[in-house]
């Protein structure tokens, strides 16, 4: 016997007290009075820092009218930390208190009892502080963790039958968007709870003796009940997630498809339902395992289970796909691909696409344009990606102004006509600000806003330059300032503070900066100085108490990017990475699309949403090979339309996606924060487009999954991929896809649409096929068109050869074609101009399925290439059919491809650059007319300039009078060199 009872007399330690011969130890000195308030200083200060927090984000959801979604959103989080801290704190607590509560009173008689004893000893001045701290912590960890599943616990509360069952299981597939993820987190979360009790009881009981190991005594019964109940959870919580494993199955990645193969159906789900009868059976064992206080049950138990799992859980599916599968797997595996294929479809929403075989001709002949003379005004020169030097040298109007290095495409009714547009917003950018003005009160009171949008027609250049439009002339007066948008990442403070006169850098006026204030109602009202000094704590800066630019009327614009301010009120959406401005009403807004996701839709393949936008990802083989696994999804739906008014802020979300089972779960959890898709006024509707991103994933779908049925997907024959941007070089990044307006070959006009090519898997360059979406939402209040987002797919015979994009860019750079007089051939010309004190920019290679086959065009940019420089449209190249030629406009592009006559005219003109060539006058479209033309153009023209100069004076404006006398000049001019022998007028002043 290794020891014996003790009579109870208050020794907590269990063993008789010790002799103690030594002197008492020296009592520790009390902290100090200044320590004691420097810690009570800092609790308060943390505390203060943490209400003001609150404080200024409550103040910034009800400034911008989403504090009902804002407070129902942080009841929940805070209910689900105090759930989770509870789960996780209380098992802890209550083992670390039972392990010392049912102590044995016993007198260490070995050597490691009385070890025991002396830790014992050792622990005892911090046993209740320890018992207390360290479920605390980890329940504030486990809180945290719980909080931070707010979105999954909502899903799972909010969620309804989507009406579509599952091909296995036949669960609705709304138990796998919706509880299935909550269920693996459950699961998971008092896995690890239990785990942690289970150590913390051991510890507890071993520490106080009740735990004995076999072969050592016998462990009390008290400890082995605890033990046992522990270990009974943790094994029926195994069970539980055998039993989600066997449903998890339906998102696994195999290397052919995704989902539940031959070897899931009939040995993997079976051997997981084994499994978890086994985990249930081991839970009793544990329990059993109480009466008799042996190790023996819960041993064999866990033993058997392991068994298990090992033999029927690895080795048996193992066997069934080595020697079941392997040798039949076309056979055996065709319906369970199938199943992946159509999943996968529905999942991305490409079941409605319209598929047609297009045997593309190479052949071209006189003419030949002439049935799809409609696509051809809609073929956009500007290249939104090459220009944005040019809007900032040209239209930047201050150093302090920029634009983003890519501009967005929109199109407005202009002359009664959907015309694409090139648009940029001129936004401010404090990193151009003088380093002289650079300071507090300039950053953030001074330098507020951007001004004005900058557009130009996307089909139609002057001198090489944009054409610009108007918007103010062209779409009436609208607010101009720009106070939210991409490139503010700042915070401002508006308003004039304790000045009388306004502060604020405005357009500029002549020679001097025009100022102004904000009289808008965007950001948060801090005129009171408690709540200036709640955003001084939040922001670290005793400014907003001190300055005199913070004043009475004074607001706070902050988390001011359009993608910013609908995250943070719809943070459950994926937002798109293009963000456009348009004119709706009279402001500017900012249009950004929001996308419902998931992981979970059964058998549908999972693609990288961020390698879809960069371009790294464009087929399931580059996702296969990509690294990027983070942020992959199986499902994706634009479901909602949001603007950002960029003059006050306000966020406006629409529910797009009506019959969107994810976005309706998050309508249900948050009311009235989504408006309905009616509200959508006619004016902002024609604005509304299909989006990029989402594209740009089912084109990435499609790549594949364009085949539907499962022995030719098995095949393989018929694989693509999207051909890399000819224009980046060989760095491995698909060709981004064009807006553009095309009629396709099932199509009686011409539609604003989103466009692709496809080449087929592997190193041929050649055009395998060609996808569409009727891009243009329409102009009618709450109904997009009819045939918006319509997917169109051409897919070109694998016996017929065309060119591909990357084969017409080798065609180009080394083509021998000549333009004009046929002194220069295009190799020449591109090679003379990127050398010396010139740089060439492709532009945007653009395809067209017209003429029966597939028109490609180009445009070229010259640059210099040092000192002032930003890109100028100079030729425009067209190829068909792998023939090439080139000109100073399209349409002379055109005429020569085609022999003389391509049968359309287009108004993608361009005035000469490089190429030779006397410079032709443009008309007001852009065209290059004749001398006639031009004579007449130049007439007419004189004829308005002299009534608009004559009105002028009538009504005492002489700026619009000296304007109108310049215009006449410039049409005088223009006509004495239209003249058939040609000539010039000397107008200058005398």
């Amino acid at each position: 016997m290794s020891s014996a009872s003790w009579p109870q007399d208050g020794n907590e330690g269990g063993a008789p007290p010790p002799r103690d011969d030594k002197q008492p130890p020296a009592r520790r000195r009390p902290p100090g009075r200044l320590a004691k308030a420097f810690a009570i200083i800092g609790v308060i200060a943390l505390l203060l820092s943490l209400l003001a927090g609150l404080w200024t984000e409550s103040l910034w959801f009800d400034a911008i009218g989403f504090s009902e979604m804002w407070w129902s959103r942080l009841r929940t989080q805070v209910f689900l930390f105090v759930a989770g801290g509870l789960l996780t704190a209380l098992p802890l607590g209550l083992s670390l208190w039972l392990g010392y509560r049912t102590r044995p009173l016993t007198v260490p008689m070995t050597s490691g009892e009385q070890a025991l004893a002396q830790y014992r000893q050792a622990i005892e001045p911090f046993r209740k502080v320890t018992g207390w701290a360290l479920p605390a912590v980890l329940g504030i960890l486990g809180g945290l963790a719980a909080s931070g599943q707010w979105q999954t616990w909502l899903l799972w509360r909010n969620g309804r039958a989507t009406g579509t069952s599952d091909a296995e299981f036949g669960r609705d597939v709304s138990y796998y968007l919706f509880a299935l993820p909550w269920w693996n987190f459950i699961v998971g979360f008092l896995t690890v709870t239990m785990i942690a009790a289970l150590l913390a009881t051991v510890f507890a009981h071993y520490v106080y003796g009740g735990l004995v190991p076999p072969g050592r005594g016998r462990s009390t019964r008290a400890a082995f009940f605890h033990l046992a109940v522990i270990a009974a959870l943790l094994a029926l919580l195994r069970a539980w997630s055998y039993l989600l494993d066997a449903y998890n199955l339906t998102t696994k990645e195999g290397e052919v498809l995704t989902g539940v193969g031959y070897t899931g159906a009939n040995a993997i789900i079976p051997t997981k339902y084994i499994l978890a009868i086994a985990a249930a059976m081991c839970a009793g064992l544990f329990l059993a395992s109480v009466r008799s206080r042996s190790w023996r049950l819960p041993l064999i138990a866990v033993g058997s289970l392991v068994v298990v799992s090992i033999v029927v859980g690895a080795i048996y599916p193992a066997l069934v796909e080595t020697y079941k599968v392997s040798p039949s797997r076309n056979s055996l595996e065709e319906p369970y691909l199938q199943r992946n294929i159509d999943a996968t479809r529905a999942a991305h929403g490409v079941t409605e696409v319209s598929e047609k075989s297009y045997d593309a001709v190479s052949d071209v002949s006189s003419g030949q344009l002439r049935e799809d003379a409609d696509s051809i005004p809609g073929i956009r020169l500007l290249d939104p990606a090459v220009v944005g030097q040019s809007y900032q040298e040209l239209q930047a109007q201050q150093p302090y102004y920029t634009f983003q290095d890519t501009l967005d495409v929109d199109r407005y009714d202009i002359d009664k006509e959907s015309t694409d547009v090139v648009v940029g917003a001129r936004e401010l950018d404090l990193d151009n600000v003088p380093s002289d003005r650079r300071d507090w009160v300039n950053d953030h009171t001074v330098y507020t806003h951007g001004y004005g949008l900058v557009m130009a027609r996307g089909t139609q250049v002057r001198a090489g330059n944009p054409q610009w439009i108007d918007p103010a002339k062209e779409f009436g007066e609208y607010e101009p300032r720009i106070y939210f948008g991409e490139e503010m990442q700042h915070f401002s403070i508006v308003g004039r503070g304790d000045t009388t006169e306004p502060r604020e850098i405005d357009k500029p006026s002549g020679g001097d900066d025009s100022r102004y204030s904000y009289k808008g109602d965007g950001g948060v009202s801090i005129g009171s100085p408690l709540r200036q000094a709640a955003y001084a704590l939040t922001h670290r800066d005793m400014k907003f108490i001190l300055s005199d630019a913070v004043g009475g009327d004074s607001r706070l614009l902050e988390h001011r990017t359009p993608k910013e301010r609908v995250k943070r009120v719809a943070p459950w959406l994926t937002v798109d990475d293009d963000v456009y401005p348009t004119i709706v009403d009279g402001r500017v807004k900012w249009v950004v699309d929001g996308y419902t996701t998931s992981r979970q839709y059964p058998y549908s393949t999972a693609f990288s949403v961020s390698g879809v936008q960069s371009g790294q990802v464009s087929s399931v083989q580059t996702q296969q090979a990509s690294s990027l696994v983070g942020d992959r999804v199986n499902y994706m739906r634009n479901s909602v339309k949001a603007t950002v008014d960029a003059f006050d802020g306000t966020v406006e979300l629409y529910k797009w996606d009506e019959e969107d089972p994810i976005v309706d779960a998050w309508d249900r959890a948050f009311p009235d924060t989504l408006k309905d898709r009616s509200e959508i006024s006619g004016e902002l509707m024609s604005h509304l487009r299909y989006p990029e991103d989402l594209f740009r994933m089912q084109r990435a779908v499609l790549a594949d999954y364009h085949v539907t049925s499962a022995s030719d997907f098995r095949a393989g024959q018929d694989r693509w991929r999207v051909p890399d941007d000819p224009s980046r070089g060989d760095d491995g990044v698909a060709q981004p896809p064009y807006y553009l307006s095309l009629a396709m070959p099932d199509q009686k006009q011409a539609s604003w649409s989103l466009t692709s090519t496809y080449i087929p898997r592997g190193s041929r360059n050649v055009m395998a096929g060609y996808l569409a979406v009727d891009a243009d939402a329409g102009g009618v209040k709450g109904e997009p068109a009819a045939d918006f987002g319509q997917l169109r797919l051409l897919s070109v015979p694998r016996n017929t050869t065309v060119p591909g994009v990357g084969q017409v860019q080798n065609d180009i750079v080394s083509s021998n074609a000549t333009s004009g007089d046929g002194s220069q051939t295009l190799q020449d010309y591109l090679n003379n101009a990127n050398r010396g004190g010139s740089q060439v920019h492709f532009g945007n290679q653009m395809a067209l399925p017209v003429g029966e086959g597939f028109l490609h065009v180009e445009p070229i940019y010259l640059s210099s290439a040092s000192g002032t420089s930003y890109p100028q449209l100079r030729i425009v190249i067209a190829t068909f059919g792998g023939k090439v030629a080139w000109g100073q406009n399209l349409d002379t592009a055109l005429d020569e491809l085609f022999g003389g006559d391509a049968g359309v005219d287009s108004d993608g003109s361009t005035s000469p650059g490089g190429g030779g060539g006397d410079t032709p006058t443009e008309d007001k479209d852009g065209k290059t007319p004749t001398d006639g033309q031009q004579l007449s153009t130049a007439i007419a023209g004189m004829e308005k300039a002299y009534e608009e100069g004559q009105e002028a004076l009538k009504e005492g404006d002489f700026a619009a009078y000296d304007k109108a006398q310049k215009e006449l000049k410039k049409h005088l001019q223009d006509a004495a060199a239209a003249q058939p022998e040609g000539g010039s007028a000397d107008l200058e002043e005398k």
